[in-house]
Formats: C-alpha cells, structure tokens, sequence
C-alpha cells in the first residue's frame, strides 16, 4: 500500500469519524446554557445528560475490543457511526429530559469506536515503527473536533439553533459512516480469529492482572477525569468564576482546544527525543503529571490571574496517558492489543463518566447566584478529583517495580 493511499484508506476514513466523536463530546460546553434555558435542568441533571455520553461510551470498550478484533474496524466503525448518527437526531427532536438522556447515550454508543478503531485499523496497516506518529495524527484531527466545538459551534446555534445544529451533525456522521464504509480496506483481518468465547475470557484476563490494577487507577483519574470536565464544566466554569460573557466562554474554550491539539502533538515528539536520552514514555507521562496536577491546584485556589494559562496546561497535558498506551499493550503482549487498548479506555471512560456527573451534583450542593453556579461549588467539586489524583499517583508508584516504571 503506498503512503497516500495509506492515508487516504487507513487513516482519513477513521480520523474523520474520531473528529465527530469529540465534537459531540465537548459540545454540551457550548450548547449547555442552552440545554437549562429550554428544559429547566439542574446542575445534576446537566451533568447526568452529557455524562449520558461517557457512560454508553465506557460500558461498551470491552465488548468493543473483541468485536474490533474479530470483524475488523472497517464494519464496525461503519455500523456505530450510524448509531450515533440516529441518537444525535434523535437528540435534535426530544422533547424532555428522559429522551434526551437515552438519545445521549444513543450517540456516545455509536462513538464508542472512535479511537480504537483508529487505533486497530493503524496496527493492522501501518508499519510498526511509524505507528506512534500515525496514532498521534488521528487523535490532532480528532483535537480538530473539540476546536470546532467551540466558537464555530457557538455562531452554528446562533443560526440555527441547537436542535438544528444536532440535525447537522446527524447528517455529517452519516456521511462519514458511508466513507468509511466505503474507502476503508476491506481486508478486515489477517487471520482466522479465536473463538468469541475465548476472546471474551482474555478481556476479563485483561482486566484481572495486577500491571492494569496498577495503572488503570492514574490513567482514569488523570486523563479520564479531564475529559468528563473539559467537555462540560470548563465552560460553566469561565461563566461563573471568571464572570465571562458566552461569547467569551466560547473563544476561551477555542483556546483550551488549540492547546489540547498542540498537547497531543507535542507529547509524541517530545516522548521521542527524551527516550534517545534515556528517558522513557512512562517517566514523561510521571513527569508531565506533576505539571498535570499544579495548574489544577491554582484552578482549585481560583487564582483568576493564572486561570487561563493554568486551564491551558489541563488541556495541554490531560490526554498525556497516551504515552503508556504502548507499554501497556507491550506488557500484555501484541496478540491482545486491541483488547488491552479497550480495557484502558474503559477506564478512563467510567472515570468521565463519574466525574461529570459528580462534579454537577457537588456544584449543585452550594447555592447557585442569580448569575450562575456557586464558584466555591466548583473549587470543592474539582478539588475532590485532584485528591483522588494525588492517591492514584503515589499507588502506581508504591505498587510499580522501578524498572517498571522506567521501562
């Protein structure tokens, strides 16, 4: 297969249905004054309906990793983005709270696939040694998603509306269920798969060895919890701590989505050069961590001055467990890899899911302003995540060998 038409089969196909999938993640930033004005929800029911998303999302990476295994990213990819396709309309016409939810879930089911069929369609067709650089462009086009969910998100429902705005997005992931359908290799797999039976057995392996017990908590609370309050509450948060107008909040989200994309990016390189130096991906992810933690200290502290700049570093450095999705998958071994990759993800995704919800019930403890939610609400609902960081952190180290944590 030469490079272009790698790119345009392998890749683009995929990396396109990735960049829906975070678009519609992150896009209830925007689109939630919206949600409260119409439908008169709570801080704990606007947490519960985009976590709705994350939770679908989460419950299916276990079954999802067999099926990517055994009938190949190309058909599975295709059938779950027209699931989205269908919930994302059927987001665009509820008419309450209780469809809106089950159509939310709808759309972060048919999303479910979004990277690791990336992720899947990379090991199958790119060479092994361009594979990280390939990862790292999927999830920047995908990072391209949270940057239009934002200001150009915000003047799409100026125009139209939300629920118009939904009704795009439908139309858009249809097209993109078809494309991959349609230009993606149709050699699925390379060999004759194991027994449904004994995939599942080697998911549930998976998630019984003490090396997942031992990373999955840092990796979930770090990059997990990231997700479920980037693509909710950062925008609330502008609103009612910094006092932001809307159109404000969403060039302040624009900011925090160049800085995730420029993260994703960087990280790679980065993990590179220092690994020629001796330095390993897992001490970047360690190091990068501590940055991690001390921009959502002076979150926490609400020290208005550094705000921004801190939120920069979240978005820069949340998603840096990227680096020890390799060394997870070389520990487990390469025959499981897509299995291994699922049962992370699962992971971080209970993670967003929990912290999404928690974050709106715990804001929604302290009362609320006639200008929006309680700023003290917001420092003890993200203040409680970053305890629990802290703890993750130092149990990898305790229970991580030293020569594993600098493989």
């Amino acid at each position: 297969m030469t490079r272009l038409r790698l790119i345009l089969s392998a890749l683009l196909p995929f990396a396109i249905g990735y960049f829906m999938s975070y678009l519609l993640r992150a896009v209830n930033a925007v689109v939630a004054p919206d949600l409260v004005k119409d439908l008169g929800l709570t801080p704990a029911q606007l947490g519960l309906l985009t976590a709705a998303y994350l939770g679908a999302f989460a419950l299916f990476q276990l079954p999802l990793g067999v099926l990517l295994d055994r009938y190949g990213p190309r058909k599975v990819q295709a059938a779950l983005l027209t699931v989205a396709a269908a919930g994302c309309l059927g987001f665009a016409f509820a008419p309450n709270f209780l469809v809106l939810f089950i159509a939310r879930a709808v759309v972060g089911l048919g999303f479910s696939a979004g990277l690791m069929a990336s992720y899947k369609s990379t090991a199958m067709w790119v060479p092994v040694e361009r594979r990280s650089l390939a990862n790292t462009a999927v999830m920047s086009v995908g990072a391209l998603g949270m940057v239009v969910a934002s200001e150009p998100t915000e003047y799409l429902v100026g125009l139209i509306g939300w629920r118009g705005a939904f009704a795009v997005f439908a139309g858009v992931i249809l097209v993109s269920a078809v494309l991959v359908f349609a230009a993606a290799p149709r050699a699925d797999t390379f060999v004759e798969p194991s027994p449904l039976r004994r995939q599942f057995g080697q998911m549930l392996a998976i998630l019984k060895t003490p090396v997942f017990w031992r990373l999955a908590p840092l990796l979930g609370l770090t990059s997990g919890v990231q997700i479920g309050i980037s693509t909710l509450w950062t925008g609330p948060w502008f609103r009612d701590v910094m006092g932001h107008s809307r159109e404000e909040v969403a060039r302040h989200l624009l900011y925090l989505a160049v800085a995730f994309m420029v993260g994703i990016l960087s990280v790679g390189v980065v993990a590179d050069r220092l690994g020629r130096r001796g330095i390993s991906p897992m001490q970047v992810m360690l190091g990068a961590n501590l940055f991690y933690f001390a921009a959502q200290i002076i979150i926490v502290l609400r020290i208005t001055s550094l705000a921004l700049p801190a939120w920069l570093v979240v978005g820069a450095l949340g998603q840096v467990a990227v680096l020890a999705y390799p060394w997870f998958e070389a520990h487990l071994g390469r025959d499981v890899a897509g299995r291994a990759n699922a049962a992370i993800n699962f992971t971080l995704f209970v993670c967003a899911f929990v912290s999404q919800y928690l974050v709106g019930f715990i804001i929604g403890l302290f009362p609320a302003s006639a200008t929006g939610y309680s700023a003290q609400g917001y420092s003890w609902a993200i203040g409680v995540f970053l305890l629990a960081q802290f703890v993750a952190y130092g149990w990898y180290l305790a229970a991580s060998p030293h020569k594993e944590r600098s493989a």
